[in-house]
């Protein structure tokens, strides 16, 4: 079934979009950092949409993904987990490994361990601002095996049709039979049906692959 009776459309405006967050890589689509308020209430059978925000000109306004969640582990399962293995960060490796979201686990005391990654700093310590706002209202990750990832080649959708004008963290739709948000999902998943779980372009700030982000500041380094 498309869309599970009950199920919530989350759309919100993309601040950057490296391949972190989400993370289309490896055939799995997961959103473990950022957005916590979506990641915290977010049930399987939802749907996450993410578009261009102001700052991604040439994506304004369009989808950059759409993806159904079909899965919510926790940072520690995430992490656990042999099959979710290649989402962990390497600082040393391709583009795709610097951007791996899998880098939250617990130390045996219970402390948080912040992996190197797009979120730690530069030096590879834990990056707290960071670390409190991916971890401190939710442990929750949610990953999709039935997405959609346009990236740099995001798509036009009829964001006023559900709402989507001006928000300030996410918008909530129902996706109850004859909604505009059925009828968005189901346009989009039919076009682009033979892109199922494929990534049609590069995110948009794949050549900065390399940078981390504070995202109190939105500064990189």
């Amino acid at each position: 079934m498309l869309i599970k009776p009950g199920a919530t459309l989350f759309s919100y405006a993309i601040t950057r979009d490296f391949g972190f967050a989400p993370n289309p890589f490896n055939g799995i689509c997961s959103l473990a950092t950022c957005k916590p308020k979506i990641r915290k209430h977010a049930k399987v059978g939802d749907w996450v949409m993410g578009v261009g925000g102001s700052g991604l000109k040439r994506c304004k306004r369009k989808c950059i993904f759409l993806m159904r969640v079909s899965e919510i582990v926790d940072f520690q399962q995430y992490w656990e987990d042999p099959r979710f293995s290649l989402k962990k960060p390497s600082r040393n490796g391709s583009q795709v490994q610097l951007l791996g979201d899998n880098i939250y686990h617990k130390d045996e005391d219970g402390s948080w361990i912040q992996e190197d990654s797009h979120h730690s700093n530069g030096d590879g310590t834990i990056h707290k601002v960071n670390l409190e706002r991916d971890t401190g209202s939710t442990e929750n990750v949610l990953l999709s095996d039935y997405f959609f990832y346009f990236g740099e080649k995001a798509v036009p959708v009829d964001l006023g049709s559900i709402g989507h004008i001006r928000i300030r963290d996410y918008k909530k739709n129902s996706l109850s039979a004859g909604t505009a948000g059925e009828r968005l999902i189901i346009k989009v998943t039919s076009k682009y049906r033979s892109s199922k779980n494929m990534i049609l372009g590069d995110p948009v700030s794949f050549d900065h692959s390399h940078k981390r982000v504070d995202q109190k500041t939105g500064k990189l380094t």
